[in-house]
C-alpha cells in the first residue's frame, strides 16, 4: 500500500473517531439566557462530558447539561437523591445542616426566596442556576430532574475563544 492511500486512511479513521466521540461522548451546547451568570453567559458554548456519570453519581456542584421534556437547561445540582433541603434567609439547609455554597461568587445573583422543606424523590436531584434570580429550575417548572434527563456534566467553556475555561 502506497503512503498516499495509507494518509487517506488514516485521516478517515481519525474523522471517524472524532465524529463517534462527539456523539457518544461529548457535546457541544450553546447557552441561551441569563440563568448561570457568573459562571456561564449568555451564548457562550459549553462541552459536556455525556460519560461522565457512567460510573460516577452526580454530585452536589456538579453543573449538568439536563434534557427536560426536549429542551435544554444548563443547571447547577443542590440537592441529592433523598436529601432534605431548605432555604431560609439565603441560607441552604440539607437535611437540617448548614450548607456553604462556595460555587457561587457574586453575591446579588446568589438570592432566592425561601424554599420550604422539600425532600427529593430517589433517583432524583434538585437544580438550581448560579443567578438565582433569572433562573427556570427545580423550584418553578423543572421540579426534580430524574437521573434519565442529565444529559452529562458541563465541563469547559469553548467559545468564544477568549472566555475559555473549565467549569467549576
Amino acid at each position: 500500500m502506497n503512503l498516499r492511500r495509507r494518509l487517506h486512511l488514516l485521516a478517515l479513521g481519525i474523522t471517524i473517531v472524532i465524529i463517534l466521540t462527539s456523539f457518544f461522548i461529548f457535546s457541544i451546547a450553546q447557552v441561551v439566557g441569563h440563568s448561570m451568570t457568573p459562571t456561564i453567559e449568555h451564548e457562550q458554548w459549553i462541552i459536556t462530558n455525556q460519560l461522565s456519570y457512567l460510573f460516577n453519581e452526580p454530585r452536589r456542584g456538579d453543573v449538568i447539561l439536563i434534557d427536560h421534556d426536549g429542551n435544554h437547561y444548563v443547571k447547577r445540582i443542590i440537592g441529592l437523591p433523598n436529601e432534605t433541603i431548605e432555604m431560609i434567609n439565603q441560607q441552604l439547609y440539607i437535611d437540617g445542616i448548614p450548607y456553604a455554597q462556595r460555587f457561587i461568587t457574586d453575591r446579588s445573583s446568589f438570592w432566592t426566596h425561601d424554599i420550604p422543606k422539600t425532600t427529593i424523590p430517589n433517583q432524583s436531584y434538585y437544580v438550581l442556576g448560579d443567578n438565582r434570580i433569572a433562573s427556570n429550575d427545580s423550584r418553578y417548572s423543572l421540579g426534580f430532574i430524574d437521573i434519565s434527563d442529565i444529559v452529562g456534566r458541563a465541563e469547559f467553556i469553548i467559545y468564544p475563544l477568549s472566555d475559555w475555561k473549565v467549569i467549576h
